[in-house]
């Protein structure tokens, strides 16, 4: 079985072409590494797309939310008794600590309030793809690239130990198939110098990337886009926002980007670092309470699969 084809958009403007065979590397040096330009490029990218999609989903030709067919299955075995996800995948995740497992949790009940059959993600499964070395593939093909990589695997994991990247002003980000909690780089918030975040999530990033290609490992993942974002829901129904002949609830497609809305106005308000920087507001230092995890398996919604390795945390 062939894997679906994904295309993942760049929307941060500028140029990200580089000499390097690091994808990650293009970003960095456009923006000289300077923490400010990369969080304005995370920023850019993240507002572009939610205006995108927000078009999308409010034009008069909109056919529907996206349903994840194959969720829907997992969730619903009576649609195709005996079904299973056959997408193997290897994967470096960081696990949120407990403050932005909180967050989500909330984030997800205003959700429900107006798309109550949407599947949210369950809080133990919850995780921010660091680097996706590899998916869709099957198991025995998953197991060969685990057993070359396993003795560069410990340091792998624990690299967010030494090298600690933080993330800043929490923002919901969607499209037709799902909604994520999306993040930004710091860049000197709460009053600290940006140089204090010169190590940012980008280049983190690029050094998962370039320490997992040193164990002669073909990383190929689907996006490099800049973005920081834990998928917190998804469709698996178009039940919400239809109308009783079947037909596309316009109202009710509003409706939701409305609470989309509202949920974003809320986390600048109580969840943004102000503007003086006098406050220690919410931040995400990733490692924090869980190194990195190197997980295989049919884990696409973050239930299956196992754990190879965790990282140390902090």
């Amino acid at each position: 079985m062939m894997a679906a084809f994904y295309t993942f958009e760049d929307l941060s403007g500028g140029q990200t072409s580089s000499s390097s065979d690091n994808p990650y590397d293009g970003l960095l040096e456009a923006c000289g590494h300077d923490p400010k330009q990369i969080q304005a490029r995370y920023e850019l990218h993240r507002t572009n797309r939610n205006a995108q999609q927000g078009a999308k989903l409010l034009a008069p030709e909109f056919p529907g939310v996206t349903v994840d067919e194959i969720l829907a299955k997992l969730e619903n075995p009576s649609i195709e008794p005996g079904f299973t996800d056959w997408r193997h995948c290897l994967v470096s995740w960081a696990r949120p600590p407990q403050h932005v497992r909180s967050l989500i949790a909330g984030i997800q009940q205003r959700l429900l309030t107006v798309a109550p059959n949407t599947w949210t993600m369950p809080q133990p499964n919850l995780h921010m793809t660091a680097l996706e070395i590899t998916h869709s593939l099957g198991a025995n093909e998953i197991d060969d690239l685990v057993e070359q990589m396993l003795p560069s695997v410990p340091a792998f994991t624990d690299y967010t130990f030494e090298h600690r990247a933080r993330l800043v002003k929490p923002m919901l980000s969607f499209d037709a198939q799902a909604l994520a909690l999306s993040f930004l780089p710091a860049a000197g918030e709460f009053g600290r110098d940006a140089r204090a975040d010169a190590y940012t999530y980008h280049h983190l990033r690029r050094d998962l990337y370039a320490k997992a290609s040193a164990t002669g490992v073909k990383v190929a993942s689907r996006y490099v886009i800049p973005s920081a974002h834990l998928t917190i829901a998804r469709f698996v129904t178009k039940s919400d926002f239809e109308a009783a002949d079947g037909k596309v609830d316009h109202a009710k497609v509003q409706e939701l980007l409305g609470v989309i809305e509202s949920i974003n106005s809320w986390l600048h308000a109580e969840y943004w670092p102000s503007e003086d920087g006098s406050d220690d507001a919410f931040a995400w230092i990733v490692g924090e309470e869980k190194g990195l995890d190197y997980r295989k398996g049919a884990l696409w919604y973050g239930g299956g699969g196992e754990t190879v390795h965790l990282g140390r945390g902090f």
